[in-house]
């Protein structure tokens, strides 16, 4: 693990894609599936037949996800609403994956004014991306997958549109319940930006994760490393921190806090046959959205519980990006074959 994270955190020189606030299409970076959300928000490794993680790692849509349907919903502040919807389809004689998704934002009814404050009318901005992902095996223990996404971007009078790719490959040992993945997200860029002349740049990331299940218990870790190819990704608002001080906190230059700002760890335990428990910690988003000296409270964790039956599974999560309130993600997978015989291929995963 130490070699493979010194190998690449010296590109940390690659600077075509930019961090934090300033790259377009934020919105990508929400985590679609409960699943996710409940580890952390950042998690391309854990052993589950949840098609919704397909949203971040290509490489994870296998055959026994034939014919899932995934829908999710998700409350933000502010009445903002995101939405996912992903269905996957195994091709027997292709031997190949594949599956369609939808992610879309609607931030709203907001009001239209010009540069002297005259109300002009109102107006709905919102965002969505449609992608179609395809995955192929490769000996016994290997799967890579790719992602075609097309995004949309309508803020009122301006408009944006781009094209990105994800890549990604997952190593699976079901005899030793370990399963890593390598995965570089939203490679691409835009064809249409919302002002002309203005380059509109991805939230780009190359992300490694690693989960283990325990021999003998219904316990599963998973450690997940983002943005592998930029060592300093806080993103900080100078003018702001300056104003209150808070550029002046004795960890700010600290290189191990630097480093840590990389890591997400999960945890995933199984309670019965049918209940599933998920707990994940941020360090980056905690060390983002803490507020200068006020408690932090659960700031940068993240809960989650899944009823998984056999004909259905139904998952919540709850994640912390204040020290008192949360928001909230509803979803419900479907395994479409159980109700209308659309052919049983695929053997499970997971556990």
């Amino acid at each position: 693990m130490i070699i493979f994270l010194s190998v690449l955190f010296p590109f940390q020189s690659i600077q075509s894609q930019t961090l934090g606030g300033k790259t377009s299409y934020q919105f990508m970076t929400l985590p679609a599936a409960p699943q996710t959300a409940a580890l952390g928000g950042v998690n391309i490794s854990n052993m589950s037949d949840d098609v919704g993680f397909v949203f971040i790692n290509p490489a994870h849509l296998s055959k026994s996800m034939h014919s899932n349907i995934s829908a999710n919903f998700n409350s933000l502040y502010s009445g903002i609403s995101h939405y996912s919807f992903m269905q996957a389809y195994h091709h027997p004689s292709l031997q190949t994956n594949f599956a369609v998704g939808l992610v879309y934002l609607n931030y709203g009814n907001t009001i239209e004014t010009d540069a002297a404050g005259n109300t002009l009318g109102a107006f709905r901005p919102r965002d969505f991306m449609v992608q179609m992902s395809a995955s192929r095996k490769y000996l016994n223990k290997w799967t890579y997958g790719a992602t075609l996404k097309m995004i949309q971007s309508n803020l009122g009078i301006v408009r944006s549109s781009a094209i990105a790719a994800d890549v990604g490959v997952l190593y699976h040992d079901s005899a030793n319940f370990l399963q890593m993945s390598l995965v570089a997200t939203n490679m691409g860029g835009a064809f249409k930006s919302y002002v002309a002349n203005q380059t509109e740049e991805l939230p780009f990331n190359v992300v490694f994760g690693i989960s283990k299940r325990l021999e003998k218990a219904p316990i599963q870790f998973s450690f997940t490393a983002h943005h592998l190819h930029r060592f300093d990704i806080l993103y900080d608002d100078t003018l702001f921190n300056n104003s209150i001080g808070a550029n002046n906190a004795p960890d700010q230059k600290f290189t191990f806090d630097k480093l840590f700002q990389h890591f997400v760890i999960s945890t995933q335990i199984m309670v019965g046959k049918y209940i599933e428990l998920n707990a994940g910690y941020n360090f980056l988003r905690r060390r983002e959205l803490r507020i200068f000296n006020v408690p932090s409270g659960l700031v940068g964790f993240s809960l989650g519980v899944g009823a998984l039956f056999p004909k259905f599974q139904i998952r919540y999560a709850r994640t912390y990006l204040q020290n008192t309130t949360g928001y909230n993600q509803l979803g419900i997978n479907l395994p479409l074959n159980k109700y209308f015989g659309l052919g049983k291929w695929g053997d499970k995963i997971g556990w």
